[in-house]
C-alpha cells in the first residue's frame, strides 16, 4: 500500500507546518475543479491509528507513505519543526507495532511554496536544500526505517509542473522543466549520499513511472522515435542516477545550456541505489516518427496546443493494444520490458 502526504495527511496548516504548492494551488480559484482542497482529506494526521489498523485487516505487510517538506521545515530550509518529526514517528512506531514494514518516499510532489518562491525547482540550489532535508529525516527516523525512495515519478511532476503547467506550481515552459528535471537528478544523487552518510542501514532508490513503447514499423525512423519516447518517459531520471549519463532523448544534441547543465564528475550525478521503483502507467504504445524533444522547443509551452505537443512527443498508436492490429506479437510483457531493457 502507498499514499502521498498531500493526499491522505491533511492538517495543511497545524502544528507549525508550512505551506506546500499544491496548497497554494488547490487554493487557487479556477485550478482544481469543483474547487476541491486536500485541507482534511483522510485526516491521516490526527487519525494515522485507524488508518494503520485498516491495513493491519488488509493483511498489509508493508506501507509506503511520504513526508511533506513544509511539515518538518515549513520553509524548506533552516530550522526543523519538531512536531513534524514527532508526527513521522508516531506514524512509524505504530507501523511497526501493527507488524507493518514503513517505507518512506521523502518527496511526493509537494514542494514548500517558500522554495517555489525562490525559483523553485528550476534553481539548482534546491538540490543541496533537498540533501539537508534527506539527512534530516534520516537522523531522525534512520534508526527504524531503512528503506527510501528520494523521489516518487520524479518526470510527473518536473514536466506537469513545469513544462506543461497542469501541476503546481503551474508553469509552462519547456526550458523551465529541463532546468527543474536537471536540479531533480542533482538532488536525487546528493541525497542518496546524505542517508547513506546518516543511516548506515538505509537502502536508497526511487519510483519512476514508466510505459513501455513499440514502434509502428520496423523502419529506422520509427524506432529512433520509439527510443525518444523511451530515453525521454522512462529513463531520463534513471539513467543518471547508474551511470551518471542523460540518455540520448532529444532530437540533435542534448541541451545542456538549457538545462542548467554545469561540467561536473559524473559520480554527482549517480546514486549508490539499492533498488528502483517502476510504476507502469499505461498499456503499451506504438510510435511512429512523429518529432520528440528538440531545443526548439525550450519556450513557452501551453498545455492543450496539439501542434506544439506533437512536436516534443512521439505520437501514440493507439495505447490499447487489444484494438491495435498493427501491434504485433501479444505476448509482450509491459512490466517485463521495463524490467528488463537496457539503459
Amino acid at each position: 500500500m502507498a499514499s502521498a502526504a498531500y493526499q491522505v495527511e491533511g492538517a495543511w496548516n497545524v502544528d507549525g507546518k508550512g505551506e506546500s504548492i499544491w496548497d497554494r494551488f488547490s487554493h487557487t480559484v479556477g485550478k482544481i475543479k469543483g474547487a476541491a482542497t486536500a485541507d482534511v482529506s483522510c485526516d491521516q494526521y490526527h487519525r494515522y491509528k485507524e488508518d494503520i489498523a485498516i491495513l493491519k485487516r488488509l493483511n498489509q505487510n508493508s506501507y509506503r507513505f511520504s513526508t511533506s517538506w513544509a511539515r518538518i521545515q515549513p520553509t524548506g530550509t533552516g530550522p526543523v519543526n519538531q512536531k513534524g518529526i514527532d508526527y513521522y514517528s508516531r506514524l512509524t512506531d505504530t507501523l511497526f507495532e501493527a507488524g507493518i514494514r514503513p517505507f518512506c518516499t521523502i518527496y511526493h510532489w509537494d514542494l514548500p511554496q517558500a522554495l517555489e518562491e525562490r525559483g523553485g525547482w528550476p534553481n539548482r540550489d534546491l538540490a543541496g536544500y533537498f540533501a539537508d532535508f534527506a539527512g534530516i529525516l534520516a537522523k531522525n527516523l534512520g534508526d527504524r526505517i531503512t528503506t527510501w525512495a528520494p523521489f516518487n515519478m520524479p518526470w510527473t511532476f518536473t514536466y506537469y509542473g513545469y513544462g506543461i503547467g497542469v501541476f503546481p506550481p503551474g508553469k509552462a515552459n519547456f526550458e523551465q522543466f529541463l532546468k527543474a528535471a536537471h536540479t531533480v537528478n542533482l538532488a536525487q544523487g546528493e541525497a542518496c549520499r546524505a542517508l547513506k552518510a546518516a543511516s548506515s542501514k538505509a537502502t536508497v532508490g526511487s519510483a519512476y513511472g514508466m510505459a513501455p513503447a513499440y514502434p509502428k514499423t520496423e523502419s529506422e525512423a520509427d524506432r529512433a522515435a520509439t527510443a525518444r519516447y523511451h530515453a525521454m518517459n522512462n529513463i531520463y531520471f534513471l539513467n543518471p542516477a547508474m551511470t551518471g549519463d542523460y540518455p540520448k532523448a532529444f532530437v540533435g544534441e542534448t541541451p545542456y545550456d538549457a538545462m542548467g547543465y554545469k561540467p561536473r564528475r559524473r559520480q554527482d550525478h549517480e546514486s549508490p541505489f539499492g533498488l528502483a521503483g517502476i510504476s507502469l502507467l499505461h498499456a503499451p504504445r506504438r510510435l511512429q516518427c512523429g518529432g520528440g524533444f528538440s531545443v526548439r522547443q525550450c519556450g513557452p509551452l501551453r498545455h492543450g496546443n496539439r501542434r506544439r505537443r506533437r512536436l516534443i512527443e512521439p505520437r501514440p498508436i493507439d495505447p490499447n493494444p487489444r484494438r491495435d492490429a498493427n501491434r504485433g506479437p501479444t505476448d509482450r510483457s509491459g512490466p517485463g520490458d521495463m524490467a528488463t531493457r537496457d539503459l
